[in-house]
Order: C-alpha cells, then structure tokens, then sequence
C-alpha cells in the first residue's frame, strides 16, 4: 500500500508535480487562446460563462497551485502536490462508486505514449470487479483537424483504451497512438452507442477531448490535465468535469505506476496485470 507521504514525495522526485517540465509561457498562451474560446484548447467544452485571462489564471491557481502573479511569465509552472493528491482521491471516489454500482465505464486518451498503461491497469481492473468497459466504434475514421491540418484517424482500443491514430501508420491494437486534443473521438464513439441502443457510459475516464467532449455532453467524466490544459479544470468548475487531477502529462510512462496503485488502493480495486 502507498502511503499519501510517499506519494507526495514520487510526485515531486518525478517532477509529475513541484517545478513542472510544462512552461509558463506555454501555460499562458493557452489561457489567452481559451479566454479567446480557441477550440484547440476548448477540448470540446462549451464554457457557460466568459472567462477572462485574469479569470483563468485564479482558477488555475486555486486547482493548480501556479502562481497566481500574472507578472510571472517565464519558467517552468509549478503544481502543488497536495492539489494533486487530493484530486486523486476524489478521482478514485468516483472510479469506486461506479464500480459499485456497476456502471459501464469508457476509458479514453489522447497521450497513448505516456497515459495508456495507466488507463489500461485502471480498465482491467474495473473490468475484473465486474463492470462492463465499453469498447465501441473500433475501427471507425475520424477527420481530425491538426496543426499539420485534417487528418484522418481511426479509433481503436489497447487493452480496453480508446485512442486515435493515423490511418496506415499502425496495425490495430498496437500500443502506439497519436497525440490528440480533439473532442471528435469520443462524439463518434457515444453517437455509435446510441446508434446500437447502448449500454452508453455512466462514466468516461481519460484526458483532453474524451474528458471535456464527454462532459460537454451530459456524460460524467474525470481525467487528468497539465497546466496548460485549463478547460478541464473550467469543466469541474462549471461542473461538467467531474473531477480534474492536475499533474504533468508527458513524464515516462512508468511514472505514473505508483498514481495507478494509489488509485485502486483508494477505489478498494484489485491490481491487475493483464487486460482480459
């Protein structure tokens, strides 16, 4: 069992939370493209209210831990570990109570490189206590815009984890996925669960666009998020974000194995080493 002392501590040693690798300059550009309701950094969320730079920057200060002093402009952000340890306990609250009550759950990423094993032990062993981890869509294109332009993505499913890649550029059910913000994934996969009569999800768990998309939708989601990544916390805010766990969401991979036993050591869950 992982105590909340030696948690803390592999947050700051592995810079998951403390001095951040995200940028404040990085972080700031995306408060000014969200005050601007730029839907790169929307993530699929439709903010109720008009939320200013100044708004942003006291949100994320007080779900965060940056630094509130809009003067600060430079050097890496900061994230206070206490923020991100009381976020994942809420987050494994809610991973718990679906389980109990046997809610299908949709697991979903757009960082497959950093986050799959997380969402992928977090599945297994959702799926082992009995409920149904939904898995549809597979196979299905979306026309996903980018930086390099639209391109075309197919959603497919590694141990239970939705994510998109390029067309072409890996065989099904290879771990290797694209990088991606956009909400379109998770609109395709909840439209083809309506479409076949459901079951549709009591609960989304991932990051970015599955997260925000699923939320903005009526469906209860929670997920991780950068500092730079504010319409997740403007989600939880809102309340259309269950829960929002600030850390950093490009470490190694294996950074995040202690988070996976915290969590299901919180949620009362099993640690399972395979996906079914």
């Amino acid at each position: 069992m992982l105590s909340t002392a030696a948690l803390r501590a592999h947050l700051l040693a592995a810079r998951l939370a403390g001095p951040v690798a995200t940028s404040r300059e990085a972080s700031l550009r995306s408060y000014r493209l969200f005050a601007a309701r730029d839907p790169r950094v929307l993530l699929g969320l439709d903010p109720v209210r008009a939320w200013g730079e100044g708004d942003l920057l006291r949100l994320m200060a007080d779900r965060c831990g940056v630094s509130a002093d809009p003067a600060h402009v430079s050097g890496p952000d900061v994230i206070d570990p206490e923020r991100t340890v009381e976020a994942l306990e809420a987050f494994a609250g809610r991973l718990g109570a679906a389980v109990r009550v046997g809610s299908p759950v949709l697991f979903g990423t757009g960082h497959p490189h950093r986050l799959l094993d997380f969402y992928a032990s977090l599945a297994a062993a959702v799926s082992a206590a009995g409920c149904v981890v939904l898995t549809p869509a597979q196979g299905v294109c979306v026309d996903v815009p980018t930086r390099f332009g639209v391109r075309t993505h197919r959603i497919d499913y590694v141990r239970g984890v939705a994510l998109v890649r390029e067309t072409g550029v890996r065989e099904p059910g290879s771990a290797t996925g694209a990088h991606s913000h956009s909400p379109l994934p998770v609109r395709v996969v909840l439209g083809a669960l309506a479409e076949a009569g459901g079951p549709l999800p009591e609960l989304v768990v991932g990051d970015h666009g599955w997260v925000c998309g699923a939320g903005q939708l009526g469906v209860e989601a929670i997920g991780l998020a950068d500092t730079d990544d504010p319409a997740l916390f403007v989600g939880e805010a809102e309340g259309r974000v269950s829960v929002a766990v600030p850390l950093d969401d490009g470490v190694r991979a294996d950074y995040y194995r202690p988070l996976t036993r915290y969590v299901l050591d919180r949620a009362c869950l099993p640690v399972r080493q395979e996906w079914p």
